[in-house]
């Protein structure tokens, strides 16, 4: 009798159903979340104030940002890229090394849940100390000073002028292949150490801009992210500058400036387009000052066409012949890859995580134009 009592007992205590749940969780997975707990509250101070996302973007994020840079700088390919293409075996492997240590009880498979879910908890933090509070600090209008304003057709039309006319000065220094491309007169590495010493000298003229030894990663996937309608891509995971190297050399510099731009904490893409503008435009190299006009001069003119087509046709007419064709070769390359799949994919991707981040979503690449007319107007006027 007492032996039946003691058994009932016992298959009483290991019935399943009745288990009281109990996460085992290592002790790192704690502290990440723990840390993703403290990067929630802090992340909601940057929403209450400017000032704060100010200051944590310039003393916080930058360290972030340069250890990053720093730890992934020595690798000569994108590390953001390998992390990416091995997702699916990244995915199995933990998934399995985790449920093989937790076993198959109800507690077992959901402290393996949650180990797994970590890493989006880790992934979280990183966002929200290294590059979350450059979204929600001052503009970039208001750090240099201008005013930005909603812009007419005439002021497009000058500003694409003022453009124009720095081309003119440039042309002059470039050498033009015959498919119609100019071609960069010297390697990717090269181009990398010109754009690192314009962005010392802006950052000594902008105290705003980091001050950061970093280097541009190159996609090995470049024609299939063509695809995508992508030209680069700051990884804040990894502090990597990616650039796509399909495209033609005269969108590289003004691209990996852009690039560059986010790694030294200007988030909002019209600004990051506008900070490398100027940039790229204050460069002793010629060739990089050329991208940086035509760059700029691409999004004014296609502003100006929506706004007034007769005045875009003057603007475009006043271009040098060297500049049209390289416009015209640029279509032309363009073509095979502007109605695909990927690019709507990734452009409702982009779109989403920009909105969320307080932005006008993809329009913000374009609202560089604003930046540009407010920039050059006392000149116009």
């Amino acid at each position: 009798m007492k032996f039946a009592l003691f058994s009932k007992r016992q298959s009483k205590k290991k019935d399943p159903k009745k288990e009281r749940i109990k996460l085992r969780l290592p002790l790192a997975v704690k502290i990440i979340y723990a840390i993703a707990a403290v990067c929630l509250l802090v992340y909601v101070a940057f929403l209450l104030s400017e000032s704060f996302a100010d200051f944590f973007n310039r003393y916080v994020s930058s360290a972030v940002r340069a250890i990053l840079a720093h730890l992934t700088n020595w690798i000569p390919f994108s590390l953001a890229e390998f992390f990416l293409l091995l997702i699916p075996i990244w995915i199995i492997l933990i998934s399995r090394a985790v449920l093989k240590r937790y076993g198959d009880t109800l507690s077992e498979t959901l402290s393996a849940a949650v180990c797994v879910l970590s890493a989006i908890a880790l992934i979280f933090s990183t966002f929200t100390f290294g590059f979350a509070p450059a979204y929600r600090g001052s503009t970039l209008d208001k750090k240099l000073g201008i005013q930005r304003t909603e812009v007419s057709a005439d002021e497009l039309y000058e500003t694409s002028m003022i453009l124009v006319e720095k081309l003119k000065e440039e042309v002059g220094n470039v050498s033009y292949g015959e498919d119609g491309f100019s071609i960069m007169p010297y390697g990717k590495a090269q181009m990398n150490d010109k754009l690192l010493d314009a962005f010392d000298t802006a950052s000594d003229k902008y105290t705003f801009i980091q001050k950061l030894n970093s280097r541009i990663k190159p996609v090995m996937l470049s024609k299939a992210m063509s695809y995508t309608h992508i030209t680069g891509v700051y990884t804040f995971f990894t502090g990597e500058a990616n650039i796509n190297v399909d495209f033609p050399d005269y969108t590289l510099p003004y691209t990996a400036a852009h690039e560059l731009s986010h790694q030294r904490g200007i988030a909002r893409e019209d600004e990051a387009n506008f900070v490398a503008y100027l940039v790229c435009s204050a460069s002793e190299d010629s060739y990089i000052r050329y991208t940086a006009y035509l760059g700029l001069y691409e999004y004014v003119a296609s502003a100006l066409m929506q706004a007034d087509s007769d005045l875009y046709m003057r603007s475009y007419s006043s271009l040098p012949l060297c500049v049209k064709d390289e416009l015209a070769a640029y279509s032309r390359f363009f073509e095979p890859y502007v109605d695909s799949t990927a690019s709507e994919v990734s452009e409702t991707v982009n779109n989403t995580f920009l909105t969320i981040h307080g932005t006008e979503g993809t329009k913000s690449y374009g609202m560089v134009v604003d930046l540009a007319v407010a920039y050059y107007k006392p000149q116009i006027n």
